[in-house]
C-alpha cells in the first residue's frame, strides 16, 4: 500500500463530528468564559467606562451636581483655554513633568548600576529604597512638609552649614515645583530601581564580553551595550512616569490645602478645585477629558518612536 493510499485511509477513519455538535459545543464555551468574566466585565463597566462616558456627557454640559445638566456646547472649553489660571497650572505640570521623569529615571538607573556590586548587602539597600514605594503619598507628603519646613527643615541647616543659602522651598514661587518634583523623585525612585534591575539583570554576560573582546570601554560598553538592550524598560517606564507626572495632586493637597497659589496649581488640582469646590462639573469634565486627550497623544508618540530607539530581544 501506498502511503498517499494509508494517509487517505486513516483521513478516513478519523470520525468527524457534525457540524451542529461542534457550533453547540462553541457557544457552550462561550457561555461558561462569559460567566467567569461577568464580575470582572462588570466591574469595568461600572467603575470605568460607565464613568468616563457620563464624564464625557458632562464635558458638553453645565451641572453643579443637583438639578438637571443643561447642554453647553464648547463652552466649557472655551472658557479653559482663554482662562490664564489654566494656563499656568499647565505650564507648572509641563514644568514638573520635565524635572521629575528624567530625574527619577537617571536616579534610579545610577544607584541600579551601581546595586549590581552591592554583592550581598543588595536585598538590604533594596528594601531601603522601596519602603517609600509602598508607603501612602499623604504620609510622605508629611514627612516632606517637615522637612521643607524653613526654621526646623534639616535640610536647610545642611545647607548653611556648607555656606549655601537655604532656599524656601514652599513659599519662594521658583522652587515650588521642584519641591514636589524631588519628593516624587524620592519616593517613585524604589519603583524604578527594581525595574531597571530586573533589566540588568537579563542582559547575556555573552554581549558585555563581546564587547570587552572589541575593546569597548566601560562608557561605551553602557551606552552601546547595556542602554540599547535595556530599552524596553525605559519605554514601559517613561510612558507610566509622564502618565503619573501628569496626574501629580496628592502633594499639593497636603503641602498647601485648598488654597494653593497659582506657582504651585497643576492639572489635576484644577480639576478637583473645579469640582469639589467650585461645583462645576462641566469645566472640570472637560478639562479632564483635554488631560486624557493629552496622554494619549503623548502616549500615541512614544510608541510610535520606539521603532527608532528600542531594540526587543529576539
Amino acid at each position: 500500500m501506498s502511503l498517499d493510499t494509508q494517509i487517505r485511509a486513516s483521513a478516513d477513519a478519523v470520525p468527524v463530528q457534525p457540524r451542529r455538535k461542534v457550533s453547540r459545543r462553541h457557544r457552550k464555551d462561550a457561555i461558561a468564559a462569559l460567566v467567569f468574566l461577568s464580575p470582572q466585565l462588570l466591574g469595568l463597566i461600572v467603575f470605568m467606562i460607565g464613568p468616563l462616558l457620563f464624564a464625557l456627557y458632562l464635558a458638553f454640559s453645565h451641572w453643579d451636581g443637583f438639578g438637571a445638566a443643561t447642554f453647553a456646547g464648547l463652552s466649557n472649553f472655551t472658557e479653559l483655554f482663554e482662562n490664564p489660571r489654566i494656563q499656568r497650572s499647565a505650564v507648572n505640570t509641563v514644568w514638573f513633568t520635565v524635572l521629575q521623569v528624567p530625574g527619577v529615571m537617571i536616579t534610579a538607573f545610577l544607584f541600579a548600576l551601581f546595586m549590581q556590586k552591592a554583592g550581598k548587602m543588595t536585598n538590604v539597600y533594596r528594601l531601603g529604597f522601596v519602603a517609600p514605594v509602598v508607603t501612602s503619598s499623604v504620609a510622605v507628603a508629611t514627612i516632606w512638609l517637615y522637612l521643607f519646613n524653613p526654621e526646623i527643615s534639616p535640610i536647610n541647616s545642611a545647607l548653611r552649614s556648607v555656606g549655601i543659602p537655604a532656599p524656601n522651598w514652599l513659599q519662594d514661587p521658583a522652587f515650588i515645583i521642584p519641591s514636589f518634583a524631588v519628593v516624587a523623585i524620592w519616593q517613585g525612585l524604589g519603583y524604578q530601581l527594581v525595574m531597571f534591575m530586573a533589566g540588568l539583570q537579563s542582559i547575556g554576560a555573552s554581549y558585555l564580553e563581546a564587547a570587552e573582546l572589541d575593546g569597548c570601554s566601560a562608557w561605551q560598553k553602557l551606552w552601546h551595550v547595556t542602554v540599547p538592550l535595556i530599552s524596553p524598560t525605559i519605554l514601559f517606564l517613561s510612558i507610566t512616569s509622564i502618565i503619573g507626572s501628569f496626574q501629580v495632586f496628592d502633594y499639593i493637597y497636603v503641602f498647601m490645602d485648598s488654597s494653593a497659589p497659582d506657582e504651585a496649581r497643576t492639572i489635576v488640582y484644577e480639576i478637583v478645585q473645579m469640582a469639589f469646590r467650585e461645583f462645576n462639573f462641566g469645566a472640570a469634565s472637560a478639562l479632564a477629558f483635554l488631560l486624557f486627550l493629552v496622554l494619549l497623544g503623548v502616549t500615541g508618540l512614544q510608541m510610535a518612536a520606539q521603532k527608532r530607539w528600542v531594540h526587543y530581544a529576539e
